[in-house]
């Protein structure tokens, strides 16, 4: 990492902690005879009578809990869409020179995926949480650990991001996915940390590359494996790198794997250092909040095979769009819309017509936009 972006993060965690120093609680919790450290943040407007999504965020390799925090601080997406975001702490390695690690080297006894499992159920006894909308994600080593956790306690994780890092070998050899996980992913192309084709050491594969690891979560996910790509607006031209959106659906056009690749971005958190044209805390909850632990929610009405015969089905173009969208749709009446941001705020709402209506969406700011008619979502970009 570059003396720039620690000297930003740097930069983050004393404003983090003027701003939020009353925000976030720190608590610790005993387990496996260790006690352990985790920040949580409970949104204002959460009172207690309804459960809501819970969301972990963990660090880096070596990091801390205020470190996440200055990169990925939820708060300001939480108090708008309700959920409680997590931040536990890592253990110091024995073996990595006491560096704070979520895969400890070997030999160690420690299993952090047992923890988080462990660590799940005790703030279920303190808070409402939905047990069927819990989340995880994470950067550079966090993001490994995010792998691990999407694979093996994928019976309570219903959907991850990982920013920063690929999928380890061993992490591949041992993955099966049942139920079905969402997973988004931030690669910076340029990451001389983790390699974005891969890390091989003495002829070894000790990490997959980022198409190998989309080609396997799109395969557990039952996806098209050929991804649909669209440009992100490059909004800020200074960062030195620009967005493509990969997108892994199934036939039903429901959407499990999605990719945001930074071409020529490096071990980033964009938003907060190295790419600007995306906020990576965002885009991650943006996409996740629209899994349970059932799936991807807009398609579970129906099976994949009969989503494609669904009563109601609608389309829209141009995608991505600059001042009016086009609904073709067979509804036989008028029905009621809703748009939303990518913080879950409806932006826009009114009725579209049967067979052909149009929608203005000039007056929207550039931005990621969720288009919900009877329960249905379909996501579009407005540029300009």
């Amino acid at each position: 990492m570059s003396i720039k972006n620690i000297l930003s993060i740097c930069t983050l965690i004393l404003l983090l902690n003027a701003a939020h120093g009353q925000s976030y609680l720190n608590q610790t919790v005993q387990y496996d005879g260790q006690t352990r450290a985790y920040s949580i943040y409970v949104p204002a407007i959460y009172d207690g009578t309804q459960p809501v999504p819970l969301v972990f965020s963990f660090h880096g390799g070596g990091g801390s809990i205020a470190g996440n925090i200055a990169i990925n601080d939820f708060s300001s997406v939480a108090d708008t869409a309700n959920f409680i975001a997590v931040y536990p702490q890592a253990l110091a390695d024995p073996n990595d020179d006491g560096n704070t690690l979520w895969i400890q080297k070997d030999p160690t006894t420690v299993d952090d995926v047992l923890f988080i499992n462990a660590l799940i159920d005790s703030i279920a006894t303190d808070y409402q949480i939905d047990q069927s909308r819990i989340y995880a994600c994470g950067y550079s080593h966090g993001g490994e650990f995010t792998l691990s956790l999407g694979c093996r306690l994928n019976s309570r994780i219903a959907a991850i991001g990982v920013v920063a890092r690929t999928m380890q070998t061993y992490t591949y050899n041992n993955c099966t996915l049942s139920p079905p996980t969402g997973i988004i992913t931030i690669l910076g192309t340029n990451d001389d940390i983790s390699n974005y084709n891969g890390v091989f050491w003495e002829g070894t594969q000790l990490y997959l590359s980022a198409a190998e690891m989309h080609g396997f979560w799109a395969e557990q996910n039952n996806c098209n494996t050929t991804a649909t790509v669209s440009n992100v607006p490059n909004v800020n031209t200074t960062d030195g790198s620009t967005v493509e959106r990969h997108a892994w659906s199934t036939n039903a056009g429901c959407t499990y794997v999605e990719e945001l690749k930074v071409i020529g971005g490096g071990h980033d958190w964009p938003g907060s250092f190295g790419n600007m044209d995306i906020s990576a805390t965002q885009e991650i909850w943006q996409f996740v909040s629209r899994y349970s632990i059932n799936g991807l929610i807009s398609c579970l009405s129906t099976s994949t095979s009969d989503h494609l015969h669904n009563k109601f089905q609608f389309q829209v173009y141009p995608n991505p769009a600059e001042d009016v969208i086009t609904i073709e749709n067979n509804f036989s009446e008028t029905m009621d819309f809703t748009i939303l941001s990518p913080l879950g705020n409806t932006v826009l709402s009114g009725q579209v017509d049967a067979d052909l209506s149009t929608i203005n969406v000039s007056a929207l700011p550039p931005n990621i936009y969720f288009l919900e008619i009877e329960k249905q979502t379909i996501k579009f970009i407005k540029v300009k």
